[in-house]
């Protein structure tokens, strides 16, 4: 009787561990494999109440991105705007910054993609107030991320004459929304590396 259960222990010790490198499998790839992310069409302008940005961000999801999509894990992107005020004799000084946030997930039973926009971290569970919308193709969801329509990147009293100011752009894949067991490897991992920085410099715009 030891015998039997022991040997059921061992079988589903087994199981777990081998479903759970098959998970571990799907998140770990090659170097070579890592997301380029490039910005086109951009035009940053001055308006009547502040700065704004349109661009497009250029990628495409790698194979383990979409995979991890499909099978329901959620994927959150993050853009940031930061307009800095460069100093010779310290550090260069933040002067203001917005961000966006894109929570990605597909719903198996509706075979459609939901994507929520906010100007703040979304969470898990509890999406508040955030802006959703069901896309029919991934294509189609992943279009609204990679378009920046118009974006007020910062209001127009920050801008100052005579002096140095850039606005830094990033853009990433927000890896600490995964799950804890699997942050760590996918830090590591060029296919999940999805990031992009750029700087623009705003003494035109102030004048």
């Amino acid at each position: 009787m030891l015998e039997t259960v022991g040997h059921k222990q061992r079988s589903k010790l087994i199981a777990i561990v081998l479903f759970l490198g098959g998970l571990l499998g799907m998140f770990f790839q090659p170097a070579w494999a890592q997301s380029t992310v490039q910005l086109t069409d951009q035009l940053l302008e001055r308006g009547d109440d502040g700065v704004y940005l349109s661009a497009t961000l250029d990628f495409a999801l790698s194979p383990s991105l979409e995979d991890a999509l499909s099978r329901g894990m959620p994927l959150t992107f993050v853009m940031q705007a930061e307009v800095m005020r460069e100093r010779w004799y310290w550090y260069d000084k933040k002067v203001s910054g917005v961000d966006r946030y894109f929570r990605l997930t597909y719903q198996p039973l509706s075979r459609r993609w939901r994507l929520h926009v906010s100007s703040t971290p979304i969470q898990s569970i509890g999406l508040g107030v955030t802006l959703g919308n069901s896309y029919d193709s991934l294509a189609d969801a992943m279009a609204v991320v990679q378009k920046i329509n118009r974006w007020k990147v910062a209001d127009t009293q920050v801008l100052q004459k005579d002096v140095k100011q850039r606005l830094d752009l990033r853009f990433r894949l927000d890896l600490s929304q995964l799950p804890q067991a699997l942050q760590f490897g996918n830090q590591a991992s060029s296919d999940w590396n999805v990031n992009f920085d750029q700087s623009f410099r705003l003494e035109e715009l102030a004048k």
